[in-house]
């Protein structure tokens, strides 16, 4: 049974990162009227999901009853304080981890994608070689930041006898606030002039859904397999997204 569930778990895992890099990078480059959505707020609202669908795993986990929900809750988070804190640097990370993939893939393809201006004309030729300098950056942290939390979430989950529903939870929680800080920093003057959902439409809510999806076979991979696996099936999903985007998105043209 451990054997499957590692297996599915690293298949589904390669396909929600591919789907998640093709679908995160479209609607982060598709032109359309009005504001375009923060990825700040999507990081947010991710998180949010995480914690929802991991509470509706714990209540079956429960039989169904919530009074069995609230002692679970009770027990494993708020009476174990320091154990959830714990939580809280990969949590941390991986909200750095999830914003600077929005940065990355919004500055990498703008030599493809290249925004309209209205006020002044800016020579591509340099907009690209910046913009993919940011994306550049922004990868090589995610990257570095990305296999220490793997790391020491790997080291957590398989040390303790708590689900891994429940460690989502802790996570999606210090996810949240820590997404929220960085909204009101880096976004609050856009979110109170435009509201927090401004920009979203169905493509923002299928990134967001399958941002939130990621999370939870992440750690599923991490508690079923290890985070060695996962580095593997992530290279799978590099290289699908690849071939994906030169065979059939025909926006990706290798050079030598």
């Amino acid at each position: 049974m451990s054997t499957n569930l590692k297996y599915l778990s690293l298949g589904i895992l390669v396909f929600q990162t591919t789907s998640l890099v093709l679908t995160m990078r479209y609607s982060r480059t598709l032109k359309e009227e009005g504001p375009r959505y923060l990825s700040s707020t999507a990081v947010v609202v991710a998180e949010l999901l995480k914690i929802m669908a991991c509470l509706l795993l714990v209540y079956k986990d429960s039989k169904c009853s919530l009074r069995a929900l609230n002692r679970v809750l009770h027990d494993e988070i708020l009476n174990k304080p320091m154990e959830t804190l714990k939580l809280a640097i990969p949590s941390g990370i991986y909200t750095l981890q999830n914003n600077l993939l929005y940065v990355a893939l919004s500055n990498l393809d703008a030599a493809t994608y290249q925004w309209p201006s209205d006020s002044q004309e800016i020579d591509s030729k340099e907009l690209s070689a910046g913009s993919q300098f940011v994306g550049l950056m922004a990868v090589l942290t995610a990257c570095f930041s990305s296999g220490f939390a793997g790391v020491y979430f790997e080291k957590i989950l398989k040390e303790t006898k708590q689900s891994v529903w429940i460690r989502n939870i802790q996570l999606g929680f210090f996810g949240s606030i820590f997404g929220l800080m960085g909204v009101y920093i880096y976004d609050g003057e856009l979110v109170s002039k435009n509201g927090f959902f401004q920009g979203y439409n169905q493509l923002t809510w299928i990134v967001v859904v399958l941002q939130a999806l990621g999370g939870l076979v992440i750690a599923a991979v991490i508690k079923y397999a290890d985070n060695i696996l996962k580095g593997f099936a992530t290279s799978l999903s590099i290289i699908l997204s690849t071939l994906i985007s030169y065979f059939w998105l025909q926006d990706f043209v290798p050079t030598r």
